[in-house]
Protein backbone atom coordinates (compact mmCIF):
# COMPACT_ATOMS: atom_id res chain seq x y z
CA UNK A 1 0.00 0.00 0.00
CA UNK A 2 1.62 3.06 -1.10
CA UNK A 3 1.19 6.65 0.80
CA UNK A 4 -1.92 7.95 -1.53
CA UNK A 5 -3.81 3.87 -0.82
CA UNK A 6 -3.13 4.70 2.57
CA UNK A 7 -4.23 8.31 2.84
CA UNK A 8 -7.10 7.38 1.17
CA UNK A 9 -7.84 4.42 3.58
CA UNK A 10 -7.68 6.48 6.38
CA UNK A 11 -9.84 8.97 6.00
CA UNK A 12 -12.43 6.51 4.26
CA UNK A 13 -12.47 4.36 8.02
CA UNK A 14 -10.71 6.91 10.48
CA UNK A 15 -13.94 8.57 11.46
CA UNK A 16 -15.96 5.77 12.44
CA UNK A 17 -13.02 3.33 13.64
CA UNK A 18 -12.44 6.42 16.24
CA UNK A 19 -15.59 6.28 17.08
CA UNK A 20 -16.01 2.14 17.60
CA UNK A 21 -12.29 3.13 19.74
CA UNK A 22 -14.17 5.79 21.79
CA UNK A 23 -17.51 4.07 22.88
CA UNK A 24 -15.46 0.38 23.07
CA UNK A 25 -12.73 1.51 25.02
CA UNK A 26 -15.01 4.21 27.38
CA UNK A 27 -12.02 6.20 27.06
CA UNK A 28 -12.77 9.24 25.09
CA UNK A 29 -9.52 11.63 26.43
CA UNK A 30 -7.71 8.45 24.97
CA UNK A 31 -9.45 7.46 21.62
CA UNK A 32 -6.88 9.31 19.34
CA UNK A 33 -4.02 7.39 21.02
CA UNK A 34 -5.50 4.39 20.30
CA UNK A 35 -6.78 5.09 17.14
CA UNK A 36 -2.99 6.34 16.59
CA UNK A 37 -2.09 2.97 18.04
CA UNK A 38 -4.09 0.89 15.82
CA UNK A 39 -3.39 2.07 12.46
CA UNK A 40 0.43 1.92 13.44
CA UNK A 41 -0.21 -1.78 14.11
CA UNK A 42 -2.00 -1.88 11.06
CA UNK A 43 0.90 -0.11 8.89
CA UNK A 44 3.53 -2.35 10.65
CA UNK A 45 1.89 -5.95 10.04
CA UNK A 46 1.17 -4.72 6.12
CA UNK A 47 -1.69 -6.95 5.49
CA UNK A 48 -1.42 -8.41 2.25
CA UNK A 49 -5.17 -7.66 1.09
CA UNK A 50 -5.97 -5.57 -1.41
CA UNK A 51 -10.32 -6.29 -0.52
CA UNK A 52 -11.24 -2.76 1.56
CA UNK A 53 -13.43 -4.81 3.41
CA UNK A 54 -10.84 -7.04 4.65
CA UNK A 55 -8.72 -4.81 5.42
CA UNK A 56 -10.93 -2.49 7.42
CA UNK A 57 -12.04 -5.72 9.12
CA UNK A 58 -7.77 -6.18 10.25
CA UNK A 59 -8.21 -2.32 11.46
CA UNK A 60 -10.87 -3.59 13.35
CA UNK A 61 -9.39 -6.00 14.40
CA UNK A 62 -6.40 -4.04 15.00
CA UNK A 63 -7.76 -1.38 17.00
CA UNK A 64 -10.03 -3.87 19.51
CA UNK A 65 -6.70 -5.22 20.80
CA UNK A 66 -4.83 -1.84 20.95
CA UNK A 67 -7.91 -1.46 23.25
CA UNK A 68 -8.19 -4.84 25.32
CA UNK A 69 -4.06 -4.05 25.63
CA UNK A 70 -4.65 -0.68 27.35
CA UNK A 71 -7.82 -2.17 29.63
CA UNK A 72 -5.07 -4.73 30.86
CA UNK A 73 -2.55 -2.33 31.58
CA UNK A 74 -4.85 0.00 33.13
CA UNK A 75 -6.08 -3.19 35.11
CA UNK A 76 -2.48 -4.06 35.95
CA UNK A 77 -2.01 -0.29 37.06
CA UNK A 78 -4.84 -0.87 39.41
CA UNK A 79 -4.19 -3.82 41.16
CA UNK A 80 -0.01 -2.26 41.32
CA UNK A 81 -1.62 1.02 43.13
CA UNK A 82 -3.80 -1.42 45.32
CA UNK A 83 -0.77 -3.51 46.86
CA UNK A 84 0.98 -0.48 47.94
CA UNK A 85 -2.39 1.49 49.28
CA UNK A 86 -2.10 4.46 46.74
CA UNK A 87 -5.78 4.22 45.49
CA UNK A 88 -7.55 7.23 46.31
CA UNK A 89 -10.71 6.39 46.46
CA UNK A 90 -12.82 8.64 43.67
CA UNK A 91 -16.71 9.49 44.08
CA UNK A 92 -18.21 7.62 40.99
CA UNK A 93 -18.99 9.61 38.24
CA UNK A 94 -22.78 9.83 37.67
CA UNK A 95 -24.72 7.30 35.75
CA UNK A 96 -27.70 8.50 34.71
CA UNK A 97 -26.94 8.11 30.93
CA UNK A 98 -27.04 5.52 28.54
CA UNK A 99 -23.44 6.22 27.43
CA UNK A 100 -22.36 5.91 30.81
CA UNK A 101 -24.19 2.84 31.41
CA UNK A 102 -22.79 1.44 28.34
CA UNK A 103 -19.40 2.34 29.90
CA UNK A 104 -20.02 -0.21 32.47
CA UNK A 105 -20.03 -3.11 30.34
CA UNK A 106 -16.44 -4.85 29.29
CA UNK A 107 -14.74 -4.02 26.79
CA UNK A 108 -15.87 -7.15 24.66
CA UNK A 109 -19.43 -6.56 25.37
CA UNK A 110 -19.04 -3.02 23.91
CA UNK A 111 -16.94 -4.53 21.39
CA UNK A 112 -19.73 -6.86 20.21
CA UNK A 113 -22.55 -4.45 20.26
CA UNK A 114 -20.81 -1.85 18.80
CA UNK A 115 -19.90 -4.14 15.96
CA UNK A 116 -23.32 -5.56 15.98
CA UNK A 117 -25.46 -2.46 15.75
CA UNK A 118 -23.56 0.51 15.00
CA UNK A 119 -21.44 -1.05 11.84
CA UNK A 120 -23.64 -3.64 11.39
CA UNK A 121 -21.12 -6.24 11.29
CA UNK A 122 -22.66 -10.08 10.36
CA UNK A 123 -21.29 -12.51 13.04
CA UNK A 124 -18.41 -13.79 11.01
CA UNK A 125 -17.04 -10.41 10.80
CA UNK A 126 -17.41 -10.04 14.27
CA UNK A 127 -16.12 -13.47 15.56
CA UNK A 128 -13.30 -13.00 13.15
CA UNK A 129 -12.68 -9.12 14.38
CA UNK A 130 -12.70 -10.41 18.11
CA UNK A 131 -11.05 -13.50 17.77
CA UNK A 132 -13.86 -15.53 18.73
CA UNK A 133 -15.53 -18.76 17.08
CA UNK A 134 -18.59 -17.13 15.05
CA UNK A 135 -21.12 -19.79 16.52
CA UNK A 136 -19.85 -18.09 19.61
CA UNK A 137 -21.10 -14.76 18.52
CA UNK A 138 -25.03 -15.27 19.57
CA UNK A 139 -24.67 -15.91 22.98
CA UNK A 140 -22.03 -13.35 23.27
CA UNK A 141 -23.99 -10.81 22.00
CA UNK A 142 -27.42 -12.01 23.80
CA UNK A 143 -25.78 -11.80 27.65
CA UNK A 144 -23.88 -8.53 26.25
CA UNK A 145 -27.44 -7.16 25.52
CA UNK A 146 -28.91 -8.98 29.04
CA UNK A 147 -26.17 -7.26 30.76
CA UNK A 148 -26.66 -3.53 29.10
CA UNK A 149 -30.48 -4.08 30.08
CA UNK A 150 -29.15 -5.38 33.35
CA UNK A 151 -27.40 -2.15 33.88
CA UNK A 152 -29.99 0.67 32.25
CA UNK A 153 -32.90 -1.16 34.39
CA UNK A 154 -30.68 -0.25 37.65
CA UNK A 155 -29.92 3.24 36.52
CA UNK A 156 -33.69 3.71 35.90
CA UNK A 157 -33.46 3.64 31.98
CA UNK A 158 -35.51 1.17 30.87
CA UNK A 159 -38.80 0.50 30.89
CA UNK A 160 -38.81 -3.42 31.20
CA UNK A 161 -39.19 -4.48 34.95
CA UNK A 162 -37.66 -7.77 35.85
Amino acid sequence: MDQGEFAAFYHETAPALRAYIRRVSGAGEAADDLLQEAYLRFLRAAPGVEDRAAMKAYLYKTATAAIYDRWRKRKRERLWQLMFRFHEETPERGSGDVTRCFEKLKPRERALLWLAYVEGYEHEEIAGTLDVKAKSVKVLLYRARHNLERILRQNGLSEVQP
